[in-house]
């Protein structure tokens, strides 16, 4: 475990560290990630979504978790295991928004959110989970934890500019 970060779960406490959930998205979207948003992209857009985000965790359709620096308690990243599933899916979760500041890029962020997110899905009774990511660096890090590609898809979704950018899908099959 990479030293001076906590993975914790958020619930309806989550709300205390909104502006820091805010500056991550905000910071993503910002620095080019395709993660659902286009430019211009703002605090408030940001903020409305993680009020719906965190309204989802209090209903238990979905689990956030956020990386906390446990020197400063800066928020260094967060992801989401989504829960709500078609009837005939109650073993399967996918991860979703998956995203690490910049400034705490390489440092282990991102194995230790996806490690605790799949930790927190077999608890949850899920054993497969699915993602998709327009990210090289993100594909290197699934691969590396043992997520299997599936393929890519072309013009799947845009990048914040507005131009088409591929996604490559992920899966993987959790064991006690």
């Amino acid at each position: 475990m990479t030293t001076g970060i906590v993975v914790r779960q958020l619930g309806v406490t989550g709300r205390g560290v909104l502006a820091g959930l805010v500056d991550v998205l905000v910071d993503c979207v910002d620095g080019g990630a395709s993660v659902g948003f286009l430019a211009p992209f703002d605090r408030q857009r940001a903020e409305a979504f993680w009020a719906s985000v965190l309204r989802d965790a209090d209903h238990g359709t979905r689990i956030v978790l956020v990386a906390e620096s446990t020197t400063s308690g800066e928020t260094l990243g967060t992801v989401q295991v989504v829960l709500a599933t078609a009837e005939n899916q109650p073993h399967r979760a996918d991860i979703s928004k998956m995203l690490v500041h910049r400034r705490a890029r390489r440092r282990g962020v991102g194995e230790q959110l996806m490690q605790a997110a799949e930790a927190v899905a077999f608890d949850a009774g899920r054993t497969l989970l699915v993602l998709d990511t327009a990210s090289p660096d993100a594909e290197r890090l699934y691969a590396r934890l043992g997520w299997t590609r599936v393929g890519e898809i072309p013009d799947y979704a845009l990048w914040p500019d507005g131009r088409p950018i591929a996604t490559t899908i992920f899966y993987k099959q959790l064991t006690g």
